[in-house]
C-alpha cells in the first residue's frame, strides 16, 4: 500500500491559525496570492500522499465567511487560447469552471479582473460573457517598465490606472487559471488603492512549493523544480532571510530576484515594508504537517521521473524544447535517480519487444506489476486495464470480462457507421461495455467494482496515447507516462 508522507488533518488547522493570524497584522484587510492549484492540485497530493488534492479548499471552507475570490486572468492567454495542460481546457473556460467550483463549495467569488488589458477583441468578447452571465469585471493594464521603474509603477500613470476592485470580505483570495496571470500585480495594487482610501491592507503569499523549511535539495523541492521545468524556476536559498534572521530558508529564483523591488513598493505604498525577505511573505505550513519523511522522498523521486518522461513526450509534440529535458536530467542526477526506477516502465518495453506492437503496463499499490498487448479487439491501454481490474478482484487472468458478442458490434459501429479506421476498443469504449456485461455477469460486475482501486497507481505507455485514453486514466486518477513515439507515422495526430 502507498505509504502516507502527510497528515492533512493537521496541515488545515494549522494553516487556517496562521492566515488568520497573518489577517489580524493589518486592518482586518488582506490580499491573499495563491499560488498553484487551489482545489485541484494533484503535483501536491503525489509528493505528499495524504495531501488532499483540495486541501486549500478545504482551508478556505473554514475561513469561508471571511473569504472574497478574485480571478485573475491574462488579457494575452485570452487571445492565445492557452490552455491548462492538466484539463486540457483554455484558461477562459478555465476561469469559468473555477467560478463554478468555488459557488458550489459556498465560497463567494467577488470578480474577475483581466490584467495586461489592452483591448484585445478576445479578452473584451470574454470580459462581455462574463457581464452577461452576471459577474463583476475589472480591467489592470500594462504598465510600462514593471517591475523595475518603481515610481512610475507606483503613481497615478501606473496602479493608478488600474480598475479599483470593490472588495467586502477581510481576505481577498487572488488566484487564476495558471501562471502568468498576474496575481502579485493585481494586490500590490489593490494595496495601492486601499492606502489611497486610507486602509492598511495587507499581502502574503501562499505558495505549497518550494516547502520553505525542508532542505534545499530535498526530493519534494526538486519535484517542484521539475514540475516548473518551463517556468525555468531554481529553488535557492533565501539570502535575505539569511540575513535578516540568520536562518536558512528556501525560496525560489523569481521572487528572491523581485524582492527587494517589491521591498521598495510596499515602502512606497505604506511607508515601511512589513516584510524583511520573501519567506516572510509567505503564510505555507505544509512542511510542518510531513510525518513520513521517506515515503515523502520516495513518492517525489517518482515525480519526478513522471516529469522527464512528460517533458521529452511534449518535446516530441514541439510544446517543449531541449533545455527544458536537460534541466529534468540535472535534477534527476541530482536526486540519484533513473527512468529504470519507475518499474512499470521496463515492464512495459519488454511486453512491447515481445509484442512487436504497443504495449501498456500499470504498477498497482501493492506493487504487482500488470500488462497489456494490442490486439485485433482490444488496444493495449484497455487490455492493461481489464487485467489490472482482474487481478484487484482476484479473477483469474483467462476469464473474459466481456465476450466478443459485445465487442464486435461497437467495432462495427465504429468502422462502418462512424468511419474510425481503428476498430480497437479505446479505453472509454471498453469500460462502456464492461458495465453493459456487468448487468448480466456478476463477474464484470465485481471487475468494476476495482475501478477506485486503480488511484495513485502508476502506468506507462510504449507509445503516445490519444487524448481519449489519456482523459478515461485521469479520471481514474492513474499516473500515466508515455514513450515519445508515436504509434504511427502520420503528421496529424488529434
Amino acid at each position: 500500500m502507498r505509504k502516507l508522507a502527510f497528515d492533512n488533518n493537521k496541515y488545515l488547522e494549522l494553516q487556517s491559525k496562521h492566515i488568520l493570524e497573518r489577517i489580524s497584522n493589518f486592518d482586518n484587510k488582506l490580499y491573499l496570492e495563491f499560488g498553484g492549484k487551489l482545489f485541484d492540485d494533484h503535483h501536491a497530493s503525489r509528493v505528499l500522499p495524504g495531501f488532499l488534492p483540495d486541501s486549500k479548499l478545504r482551508m478556505l471552507l473554514t475561513l469561508k465567511e471571511q473569504v472574497e475570490i478574485v480571478i485573475a486572468i491574462n488579457a494575452n492567454d485570452i487571445e492565445q487560447n492557452k490552455v491548462r495542460r492538466d484539463l486540457g481546457i483554455t484558461y477562459d473556460d478555465d476561469t469559468l469552471r473555477l467560478i463554478d467550483a468555488f459557488r458550489a463549495s459556498d465560497l463567494f467569488v467577488g470578480s474577475v479582473v483581466i490584467t495586461h488589458f489592452a483591448d484585445q477583441p478576445s479578452a473584451r468578447a470574454f470580459s462581455e460573457k462574463l457581464e452577461r452571465l452576471g459577474v463583476k469585471v475589472y480591467y489592470h493594464y500594462p504598465i510600462q517598465g514593471y517591475p523595475a521603474q518603481i515610481n512610475h509603477i507606483v503613481s497615478e500613470e501606473g496602479f493608478g490606472r488600474n480598475d479599483y476592485i470593490e472588495t467586502q470580505k477581510p481576505l481577498i483570495v487572488i488566484t487564476a487559471p495558471g501562471p502568468g496571470s498576474g496575481k502579485m500585480a493585481t494586490c500590490l495594487s489593490q494595496l495601492y488603492h486601499e492606502h489611497k482610501r486610507n486602509v492598511n491592507a495587507g499581502y502574503a503569499k501562499y505558495e505549497t512549493f518550494p516547502i520553505w523549511n525542508l532542505p534545499l535539495k530535498h526530493p519534494v523541492n526538486l519535484a517542484y523544480e521539475a514540475a516548473t521545468a518551463d517556468l525555468h524556476d531554481i529553488n535557492m536559498i533565501d539570502p535575505f532571510h539569511l540575513e535578516a534572521y540568520g536562518k536558512t530558508t528556501v525560496n525560489y529564483n523569481r521572487d528572491v530576484e523581485i524582492f527587494p523591488l517589491l521591498k521598495t513598493m510596499f515602502d512606497k505604498i505604506a511607508g515601511h515594508s512589513p516584510y524583511q525577505s520573501p519567506t516572510d511573505m509567505g503564510v505555507n505550513m505544509a512542511g510542518y504537517a510531513i510525518i513520513d519523511d521517506e515515503a515523502a522522498k520516495e513518492a517525489s523521486y517518482n515525480e519526478i521521473i513522471r516529469r522527464y518522461f512528460l517533458t521529452k513526450e511534449d518535446l516530441k509534440k514541439g510544446l517543449a524544447d531541449q533545455t527544458m529535458v536537460e534541466k529534468i536530467e540535472i535534477i534527476m542526477s541530482q536526486a540519484d535517480i533513473s527512468v529504470d526506477d519507475r518499474k512499470c516502465v521496463k515492464a512495459c518495453l519488454d511486453k512491447a519487444e515481445a509484442t512487436n506492437a504497443p504495449a501498456c503496463a500499470i504498477e498497482l499499490a501493492n506493487g504487482k506489476i500488470l500488462t497489456g498487448k494490442t490486439s485485433a479487439l482490444l488496444g493495449a491501454t484497455a487490455a492493461c486495464l481489464l487485467n489490472a481490474l482482474k487481478e484487484l478482484a482476484g479473477i483469474d487472468e483467462n476469464i473474459l470480462l466481456i465476450t466478443p458478442k459485445i465487442i464486435e458490434p461497437i467495432q462495427s459501429l465504429k468502422v462502418d457507421n462512424l468511419g474510425n479506421s481503428n476498430p480497437r476498443l479505446h479505453t472509454d469504449e471498453v469500460l462502456i461495455a464492461l458495465a453493459i456485461s456487468a448487468t448480466t455477469n456478476p463477474i464484470s460486475y465485481q471487475a468494476m467494482q476495482q475501478l477506485s482501486q486503480l488511484s495513485q497507481c502508476e502506468a506507462h505507455s510504449s507509445v503516445i496515447l490519444s487524448e481519449v485514453d489519456r482523459n478515461v486514466l485521469r479520471k481514474l486518477k492513474i499516473n500515466l507516462t508515455c514513450e515519445p513515439i508515436y504509434q504511427n507515422k502520420k503528421l496529424y495526430h488529434k
